[in-house]
């Protein structure tokens, strides 16, 4: 064993430590000072406790009597590699995850300090099939408390960092640089399926308007139907905006039957979908109206119970005509049912569709959803809010049901639907497709939906 000496007896030739063999140095023996070369500049004696290093090397816990280091010890990756459905994870470890068979959720600490850090690692590429998710704890990740962030990319490695409570865990290595915590948004809309065809000929019923789904400013929605909940769309999700055609008028004089419209729809991978259902054709003589959205009407001595009926409560029912040689029954609207009627086809006038409802969605009060009216030879019964009066089609756009005709003719289409949407303007990310209309109105921006298309939130 070397015995202690003056730092001074430790400098070769050179002015360096010869071999850095500094054995048993006694703390008394090292006072303030500058080694050769820069190295151990300005070593107090104080800051030397007892203790010797090992063949001159910080080998294998030769620091005995340090208890707090300046710098990081490193990731203590873990031998045992993750393969259940929970993990409770801890600070300064790090974990490879098979989730070959199952879903992971790792909670993470229920405290933590500025700079603790964990990481994760996808063990076999499997993440993308069944993701790992990362329960906060009451902990922020990336300043919000929720939705708890999930990884879902195969062969993705994660590095977590507490940056303290407003932010709390941040990502300082994360493979698909996501936002782990979008916050949703408000969406208002209205959604208002493809009318129904008109019946052929005299005899013929309206067809039924298209389903009507509303949420904005507590509105009405058809069939009586309280307003729905507004949609909470999540950034980067893309929500697919489908547009229902209206149904052609009857034409087969084997049946004379209308078609039914088509249904309009808001649909994405976070969401309950809205689903409007296409209005019921109007049907031809002595046949019964079709069930959609509103109800169709029924041909001409169809009997007392030919309408059709609504199919999911977002409209109302079409009317019969059970006289001998009846004049045709009416559409239902989103707000009323069609007029009854017992005229004969060729006296009175035809039976007037149901009535749709209003909504001021775009800033201003429109009427959408009406019932087609009834075939009479006699005269025409009338329609409003975008349903066809009798020989007229239903507007477009408005889910309006087809008119039946007063003439040996083909029924009348229905209106196409639209599909509206109302949020925030500080939320709208303007990434659209199918060329919606929009305008703003106050602090809001309007997209209207003509045809299908997308909005990517």
């Amino acid at each position: 064993m070397t015995k202690a000496r003056d730092l001074s007896d430790l400098l070769d030739a050179n002015g360096k430590v010869d071999n850095a063999d500094i054995l048993n140095v006694d703390a008394a023996k090292v006072t303030t000072g500058t080694l050769a070369d820069g190295r151990i500049p300005s070593l107090a004696a104080s800051k030397i406790t007892s203790g010797t290093l090992d063949a001159a090397r910080i080998d294998n816990a030769s620091l005995a009597n340090v208890t707090t280091l300046p710098f990081s010890a490193g990731t203590d990756w873990q031998s045992t590699i993750v393969t259940g459905t929970t993990l409770t994870a801890v600070a300064g470890k790090g974990y490879w995850i098979d989730t070959t068979s199952n879903a992971c959720t790792v909670t993470l600490p229920a405290s933590a300090s500025v700079g603790d850090f964990i990481e994760f690692s996808d063990y076999l590429r499997t993440w993308g099939t069944n993701a790992v998710t990362l329960n906060q704890n009451s902990l922020n990740f990336q300043g919000y408390t929720s939705p708890n962030p999930e990884y879902n990319t195969s062969g993705q490695s994660v590095r977590i960092v507490y940056s303290g409570a407003t932010q709390g865990w941040i990502p300082s290595v994360d493979d698909d640089v996501t936002f782990e915590t979008p916050q949703s948004y408000s969406a208002d809309f209205l959604v208002v399926a493809g009318g129904g065809g008109g019946g052929r000929i005299w005899h013929g019923g309206g067809g039924g308007a298209g389903g009507y789904r509303n949420s904005y400013n507590s509105e009405t929605s058809g069939g009586g139907s309280s307003s729905e909940t507004a949609l909470q769309f999540f950034p980067s999700t893309v929500y697919t905006i489908t547009v229902g055609a209206g149904g052609a008028g009857g034409s087969d004089t084997s049946t004379d039957n209308g078609n039914q419209g088509e249904n309009s729809s808001i649909t994405g991978s976070d969401i309950t979908d809205i689903v409007s259902i296409g209005g019921g054709y109007g049907a031809g003589y002595q046949n019964t109206g079709g069930n959609g959205g509103s109800g169709g009407g029924s041909g001409g001595d169809a009997s007392a119970t030919g309408y059709g009926d609504p199919t999911a409560n977002q409209g109302f029912r079409g009317s019969a005509n059970s006289t001998g040689n009846g004049a045709g029954g009416a559409g239902g609207g989103a707000g009323g049912v069609g007029q009854a009627t017992s005229e004969q086809y060729n006296t009175g006038t035809g039976a007037n569709g149901g009535a749709g409802l209003s909504s001021s969605i775009t800033g201003s009060s429109v009427g959408r959803g009406g019932g087609g009216a009834g075939g009479n030879t006699n005269g025409g019964g009338t329609a409003t809010d975008g349903g066809g009066s009798t020989n007229g089609h239903g507007t477009a756009n408005t889910g309006g049901g087809g008119g039946a005709r007063s003439s040996n003719a083909n029924g009348r289409n229905g209106g196409s639907g639209v599909v509206i949407l109302r949020l925030a303007t500080a939320d709208y990310t303007g990434t659209t497709s199918g060329s919606p209309t929009v305008s703003t109105d106050g602090t809001d921006t309007i997209l209207i939906y003509n045809a299908s298309g997308s909005y990517t939130a």
